[in-house]
This record gives structure tokens, sequence and C-alpha cells, in this order.
């Protein structure tokens, strides 16, 4: 999937700051409001009132799994209350008084969409379920989710002021699927977990059907229905190194809705490779000439005709007398990327002095002398 391109316009000027681009697929919804998203980049490649203040419902119970994950508690024992066990909804039957791993609490959660899981998560991480909703909200605002409000951890509606939109869902998955615990978790088709009064395990499989049974380039998600929020859906895939975030919230018609958006962004678009890592050619200066480098790549989903329309503009700052007043792997500029006439992206980029330029007269003196006793031969 992803396809070299290179093409480059290097100028030597001041840094200046990035913006996104964005662009619409060619994609119908049922949802009231829909998002599409690329994961590396972060680029909308199809939106529909994707900022709309919505109810959330299950979808909810992404942000309740990220922070157990990332509390450092899995492998710790639950003792499961009153309160989780009789919370209404969707459940994975916990008994009163019952020890279960966290981490198997969280595999409940993300696969049967348990509120049980979710009262039970929330007691032992926040120490009540009022001290996770703070933790809640605290990593929404971390995430730049400007438009929710979390007022419980399962997203049953129990308040009028849980609510969030597809945009800020995106924000969240996207982030959570960097996290490797996650992506196994949300993955997951089956899970088996004991069960402390029966002699068989709890056996959970997840109901994401798009993982399950639908979609054969599904890698995860959430499911959520209320009578309020209605189906609300979260979905990720991956196609060779495309991979992409879907939220429909309010979507009766929410498993293809999903498979449409992947499927049409699959045949429209392409990762394309826009930088590469390692020494940066192109640049004349004979003070970086073969001396400048990128430490990572730049990826971007493109479409054949949006690939003509991309440019790279190197801009350096300008060294003093000579080279050797900046010291070995010094960022001395940026590599920004534009499409058409917006900043997609923008790199550091490094210095690199050749070895030999490294060395004082001291260090040529010592190489010398160490060659003529015979060190180097004889240790």
């Amino acid at each position: 999937m992803k396809r070299i391109w290179v093409k480059l316009v290097v100028i030597v000027t001041l840094l200046i700051c990035s913006i996104p681009g964005t662009v619409q697929a060619s994609v119908s919804v049922s949802a009231q409001s829909a998002i599409l998203v690329e994961q590396e980049s972060g680029r909308v490649l199809f939106e529909k009132d994707a900022h709309k203040v919505s109810r959330i419902a299950s979808i909810t119970k992404i942000m309740t799994a990220i922070l157990a994950i990332e509390s450092g508690k899995l492998d710790e024992m639950v003792k499961v209350s009153d309160q989780a066990v009789q919370t209404e909804g969707s459940s994975i039957y916990l008994k009163p008084g019952e020890k279960i791993r966290l981490e198997d609490l969280v595999y409940g959660l993300m696969l049967r969409s348990g509120n049980d899981a979710a009262v039970a998560i929330a007691e032992h991480v926040g120490g009540s379920v009022d001290g996770f909703v703070y933790m809640m909200n605290e990593k929404a605002q971390q995430l730049g989710m400007i438009d929710t409000h979390f007022a419980n951890p399962h997203g049953l509606d129990d308040h009028e002021n849980h609510v969030s939109t597809a945009y800020d869902m995106a924000l969240l998955t996207r982030y959570a699927m960097n996290n490797e615990t996650y992506k196994k978790i949300t993955a997951t088709k089956v899970h088996r977990a004991p069960n402390p009064t029966e002699t068989w395990d709890r056996v959970w499989e997840n109901k994401n059907r798009l993982l399950t049974e639908k979609y054969k380039y599904s890698t995860g998600g959430k499911t959520g229905y209320t009578k309020r929020a209605n189906r609300t859906l979260v979905s990720t895939a991956k196609k060779g190194d495309f991979a992409m975030i879907a939220v429909t919230l309010n979507a009766p018609d929410d498993w293809n809705d999903h498979i449409q958006m992947f499927e049409t962004t699959y045949s429209d678009y392409d990762i394309a490779e826009i930088l590469s890592k390692g020494k940066v050619d192109g640049v004349k200066d004979s003070a970086f000439k073969n001396k400048v480098y990128l430490d990572h790549s730049f990826v971007y989903p493109l479409t054949s005709e949006e690939e003509k329309l991309v440019r790279i503009e190197y801009q350096l700052k300008k060294p003093g007398q000579s080279n050797r007043a900046l010291p070995s792997q010094q960022i001395v500029g940026r590599a920004n990327v534009y499409l058409k006439d917006k900043q997609i992206g923008s790199l550091p980029v490094y210095y690199q002095r050749a070895e030999k330029e490294n060395k004082s007269f001291f260090d040529f003196f010592k190489d010398i002398f160490t060659l003529i006793a015979g060190v180097k031969d004889h240790g």
C-alpha cells in the first residue's frame, strides 16, 4: 500500500508552523454523525457533522479501557462490589465479592460491553466511580476532546451531560491504538477468564461483527447502543500499511456505513512516503550538503491527483563562519510538507558532522601516536 514519492523544493528561510490538510471522500452514510481518520497522520478523509455533540453509549468504554491499561494495575485482583453487580444493561455476570484480574475485566468490558465490568474497573482504578469519571475528563482534556464530557464509565443514559462527538471519539481511538495492549484487546475475538464458582471458564466472544465476520481488514473497535443514543460504533481497519479509524453516531446501518467508508477510501487513496528516514538529498548549500538527515519518515494518505500537488520546503538556519560552529546532531531546520497551500507535516532536520570533522588536533595526534606504538595491533 505504500507508494514512495519524491519531489524536492529546497528553500532556506525561517521556520513556520504546520497546518493540517483535510479532504472529503465520496461516501454516503446512514449515520447522523460520522468521521473517517487515517491513523498515522490523523488526516480526516471523510466527515459528516463530525463535531455535533451527541450521546455515545458504550463507545465510552474506550476511555475506560485505556485508563485501566495505563494504570499499570492489569495484574491486580479486583474485588467486585455490590454496586458493580447491580449495574443495569449489558453484563459479564460478575458475582458480589468475587476477585478477578483487572486485565480480564478490560476484556469483558471491550468484548462483551459489560457495564458491571466498567463500574468494577472505575472503583479499582479511580477509588470510586466519581474519582474515575474525574480521570476520564482529565484525559479527554489532555487529548483535545473539547466537546466531550463523561459522567459515567459505561455510557448508560443515566446523566444528561454524558456526551461527545464523532471527531472527539476518533481522537481518543487514535490515541488508544498507539497502545499495544489496547490494540491486542480490541482485536481479540474470544477471551477466556476464570469463573470463581464454576469448573468451567467464562468465554467471551466479541460483539464487534466487523471483526468477527463482516470485514476482513477489521482490527478492532467498540459497539454501543442505548435507546437515546441509538447505535454507535467505533471501528479500526488496516490494509497493508494503511490504517484507519471510523466513528458513527446514531447510525441505523452502521456495519455497512463503516465498510463503505473503508472500502471507498482504500480505492481512492494510497499511503505515500513523502519524506524518507536518513540522509537528505537535494540540499545544495555546502555547509549542509551530505551532512543533514531525518530521524524518521513522513507518510500521508493521498489520491493520485493530490500527489502532483505536494511540495517539500527545507528551511535551514545558516551556520556561522564554519559548519564546525555547529555541534554534531544539532537540529538545523525543518522539512515542511505542503499539499497545495496547506502545510500537512513538518520534521526536524538534523546536522551530522562527518567523523573526520569531529576530531580535534589532539585526537589526530593521539591516533598517530597509538598507531606508532602498536597499541591498535597488540592491545
